[in-house]
């Protein structure tokens, strides 16, 4: 028998991905797009898990809305595997109902918890983390966490402190006991804690059993402990029709909020294998490919129609339109269908701006 035989992997691809506005929209969030290469992030996301669990082991937890997408983009996951979600609940009742969707498969079930749209270049030690947090919450009551070992002061990720070193596992990776979390902190504090040495990435990056995570809510969320325990004895045609009920009556919380930052047994494995988050513009900039000039040109179409002089260090997005720039420097210009959208890259956090503008104005078909 493997050591993987009872692993699964729920995926969560419910997000709308704003400040990636206006090409990652509530109609076509980032996962579901082109960003980085020639597939979609969900695609690329569920091609790198299936190298440690087998397609008929891959859960996906999305909006209703996004159903038939998921399908569309992901014809290899079991249709019953696709879940759902009838209303926005956070991470804490999606990771839930993901983690007893796989035990109502399988009672023995480690469950790897992943997001949609992460970017994750190391393929082989990604991997490598992941088969030793797999076998750690298989072999011990922790609820594991892949901590990612930060390359800059970010101020946009949240930061977990590590405490004492419990173990050795493989080739110069330890596990580690959780001290505390932060949330997004300025950058002189995230300076502060990355000079420690003890301060990881929080990338929502779950390992778990189970069990141990029943128990977990059981204690410290006993309201969604009840409201959910009967999902794991179902089969899967009444698991997918009990939800709405549960859905109506459910907090909206986040796992950190709900569970990480209250367990005990919350222990870290660093994870070194290039992660990022494509959380905006600014990133894709600073991932992709650059010309001569470190200009960045993408699109959804061949040729990309771009003409540029004096223009250096930009992010341009063509929708099929030529696109022009003379003398611009630092810049984002995203083309689409409908909208137009220039910003310096330093303001690439500021969209959100925009979105709360465009909801202000009642201008939801631009959202």
């Amino acid at each position: 028998m493997s050591n993987l035989d009872h692993t699964y992997a729920v995926i969560l691809a419910g997000g709308g991905g704003t400040r990636l506005w206006p090409k990652s929209r509530i109609e076509t969030p980032k996962q579901f797009l082109k960003l980085l290469g020639k597939e979609t992030m969900i695609q690329i996301t569920t091609a790198r898990i299936t190298n440690i669990v087998p397609w008929e082991k891959v859960i996906v937890v999305t909006n209703e809305l996004y159903k038939e997408e998921v399908r569309r983009q992901l014809p290899k996951v079991l249709s019953e595997n696709i879940i759902s979600e009838p209303t926005k609940r956070d991470t804490a009742l999606a990771m839930l109902v993901g983690t007893l969707y796989a035990k109502s498969k399988d009672p023995k079930a480690v469950i790897i918890n992943l997001a949609s749209d992460h970017i994750v270049p190391n393929h082989a030690e990604f991997t490598r983390v992941m088969k030793l947090a797999a076998k750690t919450a298989r072999e011990n009551d922790y609820l594991v966490t892949v901590g990612i070992s930060p390359t800059r002061p970010s101020t946009g990720f949240g930061y977990i402190r590590i405490g004492n070193d419990l173990e050795k596992l493989d080739r110069g990776l330890s596990l580690f006991k959780v001290d505390s979390f932060t949330e997004k902190p300025n950058e002189a504090t995230a300076r502060g804690f990355i000079s420690t040495g003890k301060y990881y990435w929080n990338a929502n990056m779950y390992v778990w059993s189970a069990t141990v995570l029943e128990k977990a809510f059981q204690t410290y969320m006993p309201e969604m402990y009840q409201l959910t325990s009967k999902l794991s004895s179902l089969n899967s045609k009444d698991f997918h029709t009990s939800l709405k009920s549960i859905y109506d009556q459910a907090e909206s919380i986040s796992i950190d909020y709900a569970i990480s930052e209250k367990a005990t047994n919350l222990v870290l494995i660093p994870g070194d294998f290039g992660w990022d988050d494509v959380g905006d513009w600014k990133v894709v900039y600073d991932l992709e490919k650059k010309d001569s000039k470190g200009n960045v040109v993408i699109g959804d179409q061949e040729p990309k129609n771009v003409i540029m002089v004096d223009s250096s260090n930009n992010l341009i997005h063509t929708n099929g339109r030529l696109v022009s720039l003379v003398g611009v420097e630092d810049m984002i210009v995203i083309d689409t269908e409908k909208i137009l959208m220039i910003m310096p890259k330093s303001k690439s956090q500021d969209i959100k701006k925009i979105i709360s503008k465009l909801e202000e104005n009642k201008k939801e078909e631009y959202l």
